[in-house]
């Protein structure tokens, strides 16, 4: 059982640092654009057409679902939507390796409320350190910036349990898809206000099915597999890596360059996000469900 739940713990981390990568790298590919299409604009479109390409690949059979399934897929759909909207206009003041540092203490509290033994406590807290030091004064912050990434940390809270209950009352990414069309849905008015733009920039409707294709349907499917596999604790102190991964595209993708003190920070959060994974072979992990 320790080495199933160790193995679990492993597979869970690769498929965490797998989806912040994609999930990460999207919001650096798009952060350009937002001068044109504006933020909720932006976040709307990629919803909308992420959405389309996982309802025409899964074609979800919701006839048999039951009430419970149907809320998992409406919380997760509502909750995302709203996280990545305050996301988008986060990162659109704000630097992105900031934007995400600020967003991670949504589920690093989901980490510390679900904490499993003193260790996890002490990783859950080198974790905090290194978000803190990564928020360091003096980088480029505004206070509606902090705002809108406290409110995408909020949001990113809840999708990590109803992203764990998606995957978990349904069957491959028949959930998934269900649940973007309903964050597709919620943002559809700010996708039609810019349908003019996309009609006029056509180079900028190529780039977002390219964002979408990398977030929504590859990084938020890599994020859900990991949520079968591991506890929502274990990943809200996993998603350290996000920080890390966001200054890294910050820097390499958008030249944002990092700090002696972001260096420091990216250290602690990704020495976090090792030890807790090695920590979990005592954890119960869920039995895994094959898509």
């Amino acid at each position: 059982m320790a080495d199933a739940a160790q193995r679990n713990a492993f597979a869970g981390a690769a498929l965490i640092v797998g989806g912040a990568a994609t999930i990460q790298w999207s919001a650096a590919i798009v952060t350009p654009i937002f001068g044109t299409l504006g933020a909720a604009s932006t976040s709307a479109w990629r919803f909308l057409l992420g959405a389309v390409v996982l309802l025409a690949l899964t074609r979800p059979n919701v006839r048999q679902w039951k009430w419970e399934q149907w809320r998992a897929a409406l919380v997760l759909g509502l909750s995302v939507a709203g996280m990545n909207f305050c996301f988008f206009q986060c990162i659109s003041r704000i630097p992105l390796g900031s934007g995400v540092t600020i967003e991670f203490l949504g589920p690093l509290t989901v980490a510390v409320i679900g904490k499993r033994s003193a260790r996890h406590v002490a990783f859950a807290v080198l974790a905090a350190i290194g978000v803190v030091v990564l928020g360091h004064p003096g980088g480029h912050l505004t206070t509606a910036g902090v705002l809108f990434g406290l409110g995408s940390g909020l949001g990113w809270a809840i999708y990590i349990f109803a992203s764990a209950k998606v995957g978990g009352t349904t069957s491959g990414f028949d959930g998934l898809a269900v649940s973007m069309t309903v964050a597709a849905v919620a943002t559809l008015p700010f996708a039609l206000g810019s349908l003019h733009i996309l009609r006029d920039h056509p180079w900028i409707g190529g780039r977002m099915a390219l964002v979408a294709s990398m977030s929504i349907v590859l990084g938020f499917a890599l994020e859900m597999q990991a949520l079968r596999r591991v506890k929502p604790s274990l990943v809200g102190v996993l998603m350290a890596f996000d920080p890390a991964i966001a200054f890294l595209l910050g820097f390499v993708v958008l030249s944002q360059h990092p700090s002696l003190w972001d260096i420091v920070g990216l250290l602690c959060v990704v020495v976090a996000g090792v030890g807790v994974t090695i920590d979990q072979r005592d954890a119960d992990a869920p039995t895994p469900i094959t898509p």
